[in-house]
């Protein structure tokens, strides 16, 4: 009982930190949209949403209930005062609205049921909860709950500390089911197994799921699509493919599950192609072999999937006809859309009605909804942000690829004088950067707003491994990170060379995650970077195999794991070529990083010094993956763009 107190007492904090972390990251001057509900007649649309700041305080989400149509808002939900309010959903006849408010001080998730303007709590968990959904006849409501958890959902959140017997105890994710008038929480599914994703078969009686045995952070990369009968509990395997999965989704005749299914390095970042597999189990079967895009969405309308996919440097929405294997884009635009569980668009009913959050770098967040194809914005808060910077997409061939990436810059350059510029390597690596809007608010803890604010361009690529271009284009830096793709970002920097007024001999490198790897690997494999700052990078692949808590991400990647073929991960490792290294690079990491243990950057820092290059080492107290508390943010902020300037100015 004291070790559970214990680790009770650490959730709250971690359920604080992050709930306050992320306030503060929409703070700054600026309405945020996000987890749209769509109800199935398409005439009222639920959100959460953040206004402006005031007096410099953290901007409180609420759920705001608007008119589809207009954007008015009809209703607000806002039950706890010190909740953080997960995705809502609507029952099928739009009468009720159910969502899940986590309270961190309390370190619980409380279910909550909105009917009109009647606001009730169902039940509530002593640890993690999320993604309440209704049975299709509105009788009950899942969610997803962890009973007792000792940290927050997620390979990015901070670890739990490691005292004591390690692995003993693991937080198991299950399926909990509610009745929505009222009743006590059943938990459904097995009590040894973690599911990640549900979705309610359309007679009610079971789930498809994707779920794994053993500790949930690291085991995602290796579940498996099941079904889990509702009376029972019993779990039984449909497909186990090499691959890994996204979104289950059961076809309205119960018969077919399609699933986003590809290569992914994190939980979250969805993409691949979309496969479908019959209920009772089989080979999944690929609908979209060959495309030149990422899926990220699925929504079954009838026999039609309408899907989401990144193509190139635009957001679509893509309808698929299973039979035929035939896709067609109803709609696409150069913008980043994000939309709810479903993927990055809500769709009504039948389908003809859809709604997205919308942003690019010169226009932030707003609402868009209508009549497909016709989109169009029903909300105006954010109007008055004005254009901060310049922006392009820039597109580029490397070795038989098709690469693209964005180069912005703040605006009214003088195109008369070179200006140096930071490549930007993003995280993943199986993600991609997309247009987010870039504001021009003094407090925001951005190290590219204060960059950009400096008069530096930045470049940031989306080489092979990244979404956008194909499955195939996704999977072209298997054992070969640093190569191809190292290969494509030093192509793409010519490309803006030969286009921009930037100056070649003023180049800086920087990254987080794979975006920090890059970063050490481009430091010992090139002299072309005057400086490089690496966030929660890899320097040793082996030893990192032995260190991270999600061992299981790599076999996709290295085709085996570090026992069984050490030298395809010496090879791939910065640390065998430190002896080159020249550039000052300036490191961190998050203490309690789960994906990139702090010892990897200890040991790269560890190398540089031993080399005599300039170097500094910063490890954020408390911080998982994400540098989250923001004091830690703003004293990252200052201390990368002084790097920057002292070395590239």
């Amino acid at each position: 009982m004291k070790h559970m107190k214990h680790a009770s007492t650490i959730l709250r904090a971690a359920i604080a930190a992050a709930l306050a972390a992320s306030s503060w990251a929409n703070a700054a001057e600026l309405h945020s949209y996000r987890a749209l509900a769509l109800t199935s007649a398409g005439d009222r649309l639920a959100a959460i949403e953040s206004g402006d700041s005031s007096g410099g305080k953290r901007p409180h989400a609420a759920l705001a209930i608007r008119d589809a149509a207009t954007g008015k808002i009809l209703t607000q939900y806002d039950p706890c005062a010190s909740c953080s309010y997960d995705q809502p959903s609507w029952s099928a006849d739009g009468q009720a609205l159910a969502f899940i408010a986590t309270d961190g001080k309390a370190g619980t998730a409380t279910l909550y049921v909105a009917r009109g303007a009647d606001v009730k709590p169902l039940a509530t968990v002593k640890g993690v909860a999320s993604t309440a959904t209704f049975s299709p006849d509105g009788k009950q409501i899942a969610l997803l709950a962890t009973v007792g958890a000792k940290k927050l959902t997620g390979a990015t959140q901070a670890g739990a500390p490691l005292v004591g017997e390690i692995g003993s105890e693991e937080d198991e994710q299950r399926i909990a089911v509610v009745p929505a008038a009222g009743g006590e929480l059943r938990l459904v599914s097995p009590n040894d197994t973690f599911v990640y994703e549900y979705d309610w078969a359309p007679d009610g009686k079971g789930f498809a799921v994707t779920s794994a045995k053993g500790n949930g952070d690291n085991n995602w990369w290796v579940a498996t699509l099941g079904y889990v009968d509702a009376a029972s509990g019993a779990l039984r395997v449909i497909a186990a493919p090499k691959m890994q999965m996204n979104l289950p989704r059961v076809s309205p005749d119960g018969k077919t599950v399609a699933f986003v299914g590809g290569l992914m390095s994190d939980f979250g970042s969805i993409g691949g192609d979309v496969f479908a597999v019959p209920v009772t189990g089989g080979e999944p079967v690929n609908l979209t072999p060959n495309y030149a895009g990422t899926f990220n969405g699925i929504s079954w309308r009838g026999n039609s999937i309408l899907t989401s996919a990144l193509v190139g440097s635009d957001f679509a929405v893509v309808a698929l006809d299973p039979a035929r294997k035939t896709s067609r884009t109803l709609w696409s635009g150069p913008v980043t859309a994000s939309g709810s569980r479903d993927g990055r668009f809500v769709f009504n009913g039948d389908g003809t009605l859809a709604a997205s959050v919308h942003e690019d770098f010169t226009h932030a967040q707003h609402i868009v909804a209508g009549r497909m194809p016709k989109l169009a914005a029903i909300t105006h808060d954010n109007d008055s942000a004005e254009p901060q910077v310049t922006a392009r997409s820039v597109t580029w061939k490397n070795e038989g690829f098709n690469v693209q990436g964005w180069l912005i810059s703040a605006l009214n350059v003088d195109a008369s004088v070179k200006h140096p510029m930071v490549v930007q390597v993003h995280g993943g690596p199986a993600a991609a950067v997309t247009p987010r809007y870039v504001s021009g608010g003094e407090r925001d803890n951005n190290t590219t707003r204060a960059l950009l604010r400096k008069g530096y361009f930045i470049f940031m690529p989306n080489p092979r491994g990244s979404y956008g271009q194909g499955l195939a284009f996704t999977q072209a830096n298997k054992r070969d990170f640093g190569g191809g793709d190292w290969r494509d970002i030093n192509a793409g920097i010519d490309a803006v060379l030969a286009s921009a007024p930037v100056d070649g001999n003023r180049l800086g490198l920087m990254g987080h995650s794979y975006g920090g790897f890059m970063t050490m690997w481009g430091v010992t494999h090139s002299v072309r970077f005057k400086a490089a700052v690496a966030g929660a990078g890899i320097a040793n692949w082996i030893s990192y195999y032995g260190q991270n808590g999600i061992d299981q991400w790599m076999i996709p990647f290295f085709g085996a794991s570090a026992y069984d073929d050490p030298a395809i991960y010496r090879k791939l490792s910065p640390i065998e070529t430190i002896k080159t290294a020249k550039t000052p690079t300036l490191i961190y990491v998050g203490e309690r990083d789960v994906e990139c243990p702090p010892a990897q950057s200890i040991e790269f820092w560890h190398g540089l010094k031993a080399m005599g290059v300039d170097t500094k080492l910063v490890i954020y107290e408390g911080e998982g993956h994400g540098i989250r508390n923001p004091e830690h943010s703003k004293d990252l902020v200052q201390r990368s763009v002084a790097w920057f300037d002292d070395h590239l100015k």
